[in-house]
């Protein structure tokens, strides 16, 4: 609380000192009642309605209407959010590079995790289909769940306030989906039917939405159906850098030996094409029906259920560098092949080859090259919910709202594990940092030539799934008093209940799965590829033939309890808040109390369930400011002050997941404190013309619980070896953090139809704590995960009653995006461009043509420096054709 008065105190001078200069000029400009509807009819109506809400708004919110979402194409809410200043999105959950399609928010440069997500103000359990990001037990919300048919309005709160459910210690996304009563006609009729065009898979899938809504002629009864089905084609081709190693004795004895100038240089020991296909199918529905019994009670009973169908298979074709280099070239009794070419640029060795027949007597039991393929059929991810809210007016100046639901997400992946060594070849290696992928070359690449020895297989499998569930109620309430000053009393409680349970079935893989005769039977080749230097044409198992396979072979009749966890939260809240009004400053003020009890599970030995158990219980005091006033009638100054909580990701509590292939491993802390945040944050908007906004804002945040990854080394039993070995760990440990920027937005109506939107964000976010053996500490590399520097947003739009286009670019710098092995690894900066064209045939059909990723980025991904890149991956353009529909 102490730390929080300095900040506070700041904001109240700064606000009293421009109220007075303001004083003298009462504020001109209109309050709007949020709660009245407005009909949104275009561009420029929706643009007026954000902005009215934006400039009426008491906290620092940015607003997307259902307006903004239809006119680009935005197939996810992810996808609205991303023009939003302060706002940054990834195209993926975690450090698995990204799929094309907008996945996480996050903002004021810090992580997802967060910014606390909400629907119609409540929480909303989501699960994950890609296996790390369920093992590892994410709080943030895979947006890709929500299409953006859903949306009625989108509120973004930058600061907080005391009536706003705690767990954003960055700030608050509240999705707000369409009510009944909020249609203007008695019936109404909404759908599109659309297909979307994949450049990377070069397929053409459907995409339908329907919404239907009815009300009584009284207006106090009405229901909403709101169903879609939406299928996507997906291959990303790309080149994936596996193992940056150092070379050194153990590594490459015979090479350091003859050949010192080698030693201590970093190596790509494992570089391949990656290739990834899936096909997503995103279906569901929401069902809301909303009754007002009187002019003082009504209620609203919601139920909402979306499932994505993520089947997929991602096979790596790489060059292994590792094996003949190191002691294991000791089967064929020598100590490491000698390469016969390779370059040295600064630190890193930038090209290698090796001799293209066998040097030493026998290589029948070792390679240079190896193939992984992995498939995941029947992956999937879910979340559903069912919600009550209510409204009562006890009396003129009492009124009361609350909310009781349960809300659920389920997480799941199959794993089919595949690994063929190839016969030796002289394989070469030439990279090139991130100018452009290395240049592999593997000879017998073309067909199936395993190695002759006995190992020349090596299989694997896992059947996870995480179960997300959360019950809660809430209760609000407002009281008119008679203070001049404190005009409203807000006041409330909430409790909370939620569970996350990791089920970790090991797969076994029969002997006779590794038999050549027994491989796959689905042999095909990778597609070309839209990047240079890959390889092209090598052979590779089909999705289908991998699951037939992984049918017959594999078993699923272990636990691997040691990766197993159970979590157990309850979480309590009480609040206070005034509103407040001082002359020309209006604002609020109030404080927020949370205790949150954990209780985890996790820690098993491998051959049973028997966890340890830890519980913990934190009492927190989470004050707020928020004050406007307004400098002249276009003019508005803000200043906001806060304590904000965030709890730890779940995975960071208790999981721990294990990289069999590299050795890696991350792992849960169940003793972590969650991390708060003290914040401020100001800013001045001008309404220089209708519909036209310039503003800027400062924040500044300092996180004294801030979770990082510290590494170590642990031993845990390998699937693939069978046995016990040592893993490098990243294990969650608390620091210390803290994050500052600044935000420019501009928006103008230009007049005719036209009009212009831009924004740019610059955050500087940092690890101050350097907790022991962190990157911060080990690698002096200090920038926390998911902060880009810079990013902006650049579009126009022209909008007539017949035609409306709408151009935009966004685009965001580099950023930490995770730790392997206590490296870091960043993704680079990258720029999409999208565009929306609507035609309107009658008042009632529009025709559309929607285009995402149309300058086609590379998605770039390095480790600590540019010299050694991670991935290359490019998912392609994806355009969408069709037509929509309303009576």
């Amino acid at each position: 609380m102490k730390r929080n008065l300095t900040p506070i105190a700041t904001a109240v001078a700064m606000l009293a000192v421009a109220s007075g200069a303001a004083a003298q000029t009462p504020p001109a400009s209109p309050q709007v009642d949020e709660s009245a509807v407005v009909t949104v009819t275009g561009v420029r109506a929706a643009l007026a309605q954000s902005l009215n809400q934006k400039r009426n708004a008491d906290s620092l919110v940015e607003v997307v209407t259902a307006e903004d979402v239809g006119k680009m194409p935005d197939k996810s809410v992810a996808d609205s959010l991303q023009r939003v200043p302060g706002v940054s999105v990834a195209t993926a959950g975690g450090s698995e590079g990204g799929f094309g399609e907008n996945d996480r928010v996050s903002l004021k440069g810090t992580p997802s995790n967060l910014t606390l997500t909400t629907l119609n103000g409540h929480t909303v359990s989501s699960g994950d289909w890609y296996v790390s990001n369920i093992t590892n037990g994410g709080r943030s919300v895979s947006y890709s769940m929500f299409p953006s048919e859903l949306i009625g309005r989108i509120t973004v709160h930058k600061s907080s306030q005391a009536n706003l459910i705690e767990g954003g210690a960055a700030g608050n996304v509240d999705i707000e989906t369409r009510k009944p009563l909020s249609f203007k006609k008695p019936l109404t009729l909404m759908g599109s039917v659309e297909g979307v065009y994949s450049e990377g898979a070069k397929k053409t899938d459907a995409q339908l939405s329907a919404l239907a809504n009815w009300k009584n002629d009284a207006g106090n009864m009405g229901v909403l159906l709101q169903v879609f089905d939406e299928k996507r084609s997906l291959r990303r081709i790309g080149q994936e850098f596996l193992a940056w190693a150092k070379v050194d004795s153990a590594l490459a004895p015979e090479w350091v030996k003859s050949n010192p100038e080698v030693n201590g240089k970093w190596l790509s020991v494992q570089t391949g094409t990656a290739l990834f296909e899936q096909q997503r199918e995103r279906k569901g529905g929401m069902l809301d029906v909303q009754f007002k019994v009187s002019p003082d009670f009504s209620f609203d009973i919601s139920g909402f259920y979306t499932r994505l169908d993520a089947d997929n298979i991602n096979a790596n074709f790489m060059m292994d560098a590792g094996q003949p280099l190191s002691n294991n070239a000791n089967l064929a009794g020598s100590g490491g092949i000698r390469p016969a070419a390779w370059t040295i640029k600064g630190d890193t060795i930038t090209s290698i080859s090796f001799p293209a027949t066998c040097p030493v007597a026998d290589c029948s039991d070792m390679g240079t090259s190896l193939q992984d393929i992995i498939a995941r059929p029947g992956s999937y991810s879910d979340s559903k919910f069912l919600n009550l809210d209510w409204q009562w007016r006890a009396n003129e100046q009492l009124k009361f709202k609350g909310q009781i639901g349960t809300t659920r997400g389920t997480g799941y992946a199959r794993d089919y594990g595949y690994e063929a060594w190839l016969a030796y070849a002289g394989t070469s290696l030439t990279t090139y940092g991130l100018d452009q992928p290395a240049t592999v070359i593997v000879p017998n690449a073309g067909s199936f030539q395993p190695r002759s020895g006995a190992n020349f297989f090596s299989g694997w499998a896992s059947d996870t799934k995480a179960k997300d569930k959360e019950s809660y109620g809430q209760v609000d309430g407002e009281y008119k008093t008679p203070w001049e000053s404190v005009p409203t009393l807000h006041f409330g409680a909430r409790m909370a209940k939620h569970d996350r349970d990791l089920i970790w079935l090991a797969g076994t893989v029969a002997p006779a799965g590794g038999l050549a005769a027994n491989r796959p039977s689905g042999l095909t080749t990778f597609p070309d590829s839209p990047l240079p230097n890959l390889l092209n044409k090598g052979w590779t198992f089909s999705a289908d033939s991998m699951k037939a396979w992984g049918d017959k072979y594999v078993s699923f009749d272990t636990h691997a309890y040691q990766s197993e966890f159970k979590i157990r939260e309850k979480a309590s809240a009480a609040y206070v808040m005034g509103d407040l009004s001082l002359g020309p400053v209006q604002g609020n003020i109030g404080v927020r109390f949370v205790r949150t009890q954990i209780d985890v599970a996790n820690g098993s030995p491998n051959d049973r369930w028997a966890p340890i158990e830890t519980s913990r219980t934190y009492n927190n005091f989470l004050p707020s400011l928020n004050l406007r006033t307004d400098l002249s009638q276009n003019v508005v100054l803000r200043g906001a002050a806060s304590r904000t909580l965030s709890r730890p990701d779940i995975g960071a509590l208790g999981s721990l997941s294990l990289n069999d292939l590299t050795l890696a491993a991350n792992g849960g802390n169940p003793k972590l404190t969650p991390i708060l945040s003290n914040n401020v944050d100001a800013g001045v908007e001008w309404y220089f013309m209708p519909k036209s906004l310039l503003g800027v804002n400062v924040f500044n945040m300092h996180m004294a619980s801030y979770v990082t990854f510290g590494s170590s080394t642990a031993d845990f039993y390998n699937q693939s070896m069978g046995r016990v070995v040592s893993y490098t760990m990243s294990s969650a440990v608390n620091t210390k953090a803290r994050v500052r920027g600044i935000e420019l937005q501009y928006v103008q109506d230009l007049g005719n139809g036209f009009g212009v939107n831009a924004n740019y964000t610059y955050a500087d976010g940092k690890e101050t704590g350097k907790a022991p053996r962190s990157a911060c500490a080990d690698l002096g590399d200090c920038n926390m995960v998911g902060t880009s520097k810079r990013s902006y947003n650049a579009g126009v739009f022209y909008e007539n009653s017949k035609f409306s286009a709408r151009v935009n670019y966004s685009y965001r710098s580099a950023f930490l995006n995770g730790l392997d092995r206590n490296s870091a690894l960043y993704q680079d900066g990258i720029g999409t461009l999208s565009a929306a064209f609507n035609y309107n045939l009658t008042e009632n059909l529009t025709l559309s043509l929607e285009g995402k990723d149309l300058n086609d980025p590379t998605l770039k991904s390095y480790a600590t420096t540019k010299d050694r890149p991670s991935a290359f991956y490019k998912n392609g353009k994806q355009i969408f054709f069709g037509v929509r529909g309303k009576m």
